[in-house]
């Protein structure tokens, strides 16, 4: 009669599905919590709409971009949209923490990556909706792109990273942060970056002293890089830039969250 034993692949298999299963009713959870408020998938929303038919139609006549302001302008409202929502992924993480659910969450038995997991699979999708519905306005007012199904897809899955790398950033500070306001505040750069960017103006056309930051911080290159992929031209540098500011701020995002995310438990033990 042999007995029977439990290898280590069977181990790390059974870990795996426990972590996956559980990290899926997290995002379930989160999905059904932006359902409850929609008021912040409507800002999410309509602030970037708003600022496109502000800049389309208000000063879009005035700014020369060498090209349809339009077709200039949609790309760096797109990353401004993705911005916008993954920063109120600080807001609810922040909010689980300070409402004592994780406290719950660690006497249970789940797998605890599953909670910032879900947060940021929520916020992925989120984010990927809200958008697609700006790329909709976008189309309806005249905006054209001229590309292949291969570019749009490799632009997709641009905006798909950059919010999954962002979303880890913020993670980590709703998590240092000790009110969800504070965690809104602590995450304004990042919807002030696109501003100073690529996104509305060509950076050619800033201050000498502006001019760098504008050419050197990530917004700049992911935008390049999505207006190339969306319009079929050349991309040049500004994709490995992208890609390389999108894989380290996600590494480092992730490692920030998971750090911050085990010393605010362990000090509610």
């Amino acid at each position: 009669m042999t007995t029977p034993t439990l290898t280590t692949t069977g181990r790390v298999t059974s870990t795996r599905a426990h972590t996956t299963r559980d990290s899926l009713t997290m995002l379930r959870r989160s999905l059904r919590h932006t359902l409850r408020s929609p008021d912040s998938l409507i800002t999410a929303i309509a602030l970037p709409i708003l600022l496109m038919l502000l800049f389309v139609y208000v000063f879009g006549g005035a700014i020369d971009a060498g090209t349809e302001y339009l077709h200039y302008v949609v790309p760096g409202i797109l990353v401004l949209c993705a911005a916008w929502g993954a920063s109120t992924t600080a807001v609810s993480v922040s909010s689980d923490m300070t409402e004592g659910i994780i406290t719950r969450f660690r006497t249970l038995d789940i797998a605890q990556s599953a909670v910032l997991t879900g947060h940021v699979l929520a916020s992925t999708i989120r984010n990927v909706v809200t958008t697609a519905l700006v790329a909709t306005l976008a189309v309806l007012m005249g905006f054209r792109p001229t590309t292949d199904v291969a570019r749009w897809f490799l632009a997709i899955a641009l905006i798909a990273g950059f919010v999954v790398a962002l979303s880890l950033l913020c993670a980590g500070l709703g998590i240092l942060a000790r009110t969800p306001e504070a965690a809104s505040g602590l995450t304004f750069g990042f919807l002030f970056l696109p501003y100073v960017s690529s996104a509305f103006v060509p950076t050619e056309t800033m201050p000498s002293w502006l001019h760098g930051f504008a050419e050197h911080q990530p917004m700049t290159p992911i935008i390049e890089t999505l207006r190339a992929l969306l319009w079929d031209t050349p991309v040049g540098n500004s994709g490995w830039l992208a890609l390389a500011w999108i894989v380290g701020v996600s590494i480092f995002g992730y490692g920030f969250a998971t750090l911050m995310y085990r010393r605010r438990a362990d000090t509610r033990n």
